[in-house]
């Protein structure tokens, strides 16, 4: 696929992020997966940091608003082909002229803004309950490296999208993928506090230096060229997976029109 498809069907990926998160607020499991489950993260770590200050506090606010992008990503845009499989429209999304990779991106831009909610109820959280008086020290850089960030999140989430329907042996351990990115690329804590062989793992995963940069920026902790270098590795990132989810959804749709199976679960 040409990527530059995704600037020519605009509107169609929009119409197609419009239609999922209208879909999307009905569901229980999504609320819970971008809403309740990081405010329950949020809630332990505040409590356990309740007297360290702002500073923690904003550190936490960010580090489980990612914890709900990272759910989201895994499962809902992890199994967003499964999804029109088991509804019975993936033949016809399949067979449609715009290319299918187009409406799986429309699809992941929606869990990625909706996952922007576990932020906003993090930070209320920790306003109400908690008292903290929330600020972020570099807010242009913030919202730059949010919107960089995001566009990450949704390249990551066009590769995991095909790997989990050719892969069912991947898919099973689904689950099990979940609180081990929360830790390794740092959300809630610093990776230096892991043993160091796991670091170069957290160097090749994109939530690593996206959760970097968004607890740089939101407490003026990081300077301007660490931001900017973790700016130009999520960009680096983002055009590999680009590429790399281009060939895997090729590949689907290939295997899925020789051996017939695009329409068996």
């Amino acid at each position: 696929m040409n990527y530059s498809n995704l600037f020519k069907y605009w509107r169609t990926v929009l119409t197609v992020a419009e239609m999922s998160l209208r879909t999307q607020f009905s569901e229980g499991f999504v609320i819970f997966a971008i809403i309740f489950q990081p405010m329950i993260i949020a809630i332990l770590a505040m409590f356990m940091l309740k007297d360290k200050g702002g500073d923690y506090a904003m550190f936490v606010v960010v580090g489980s608003g990612l914890t709900g992008l990272w759910s989201s990503l895994l499962f809902v845009s992890g199994n967003s082909i499964n999804v029109e499989r088991w509804t019975g429209t993936l033949e016809s999304l399949v067979g449609m002229p715009t290319p299918f990779e187009v409406i799986v991106f429309g699809k992941n831009l929606a869990n990625v803004v909706q996952s922007l909610l576990s932020m906003v109820s993090s930070y209320t959280l920790a306003a109400v309950l908690f008292g903290y008086s929330l600020t972020l020290t570099q807010p242009l850089l913030f919202f730059i490296t949010l919107f960089i960030s995001m566009f990450a999140f949704i390249c990551f989430g066009l590769t995991i999208a095909p790997i989990f329907i050719m892969y069912r042996s991947v898919q099973q351990w689904e689950n099990a993928m979940e609180f081990p990115v929360y830790i390794i690329c740092g959300f809630l804590f610093p990776i230096a506090l892991l043993p160091e062989w796991t670091t170069p793992i957290s160097y090749l995963l994109p939530p690593y230096w996206a959760a970097t940069a968004l607890h740089g920026t939101s407490t003026a902790m990081m300077p301007l060229n660490q931001v900017l270098f973790s700016w130009a590795m999520m960009i680096i990132f983002s055009l590999v997976d680009l590429v790399i989810a281009s060939q895997l959804f090729k590949i689907m749709l290939y295997k899925a029109r020789v051996d017939a199976t695009l329409d068996v679960d």
